[in-house]
């Protein structure tokens, strides 16, 4: 399975490569549109290669999702930690009814039913 694994990261490294190979060329960003931008005054724009912004983009795209995807599952994972609070209250709960019901009973007959 490991063999499989490294393969699959280098069949995945020479794509990458090859995309950065073949996408060289400068391409300039802008933060707004030319005429919205003229208009605020915010004339910004940077020069990079292509593929910075195309694994920018993908690097981007799954950030937001893996965050889009924690944010989704909030009321999942509060409800597991109610439930595991609740667990945790049922349980000493038990062993206090457990102490209570053997406080009379002799030690060994007490250890006896609490094993089985």
């Amino acid at each position: 399975m490991r063999y499989i694994r490294y393969a699959f990261l280098a069949v995945l490294a020479i794509a990458l490569v090859s995309v950065a190979l073949a996408n060289r060329g400068m391409v300039t960003l802008k933060l707004l549109p030319s005429g919205l931008s003229d208009m605020v005054g915010m004339n910004r724009s940077i020069e990079l290669p292509m593929f910075i912004v195309i694994f920018g983009g993908i690097i981007a795209g799954l950030l937001i999702g893996f965050v889009w995807e924690w944010l989704r599952e909030h009321k999942h994972r509060a409800e597991a930690a109610q439930k595991r609070a609740e667990v945790k209250k049922l349980e000493r709960e038990l062993r206090r009814t457990k102490a209570e019901r053997d406080k009379d009973k002799d030690e060994v007959l007490a250890l006896l039913d609490e094993a089985s």
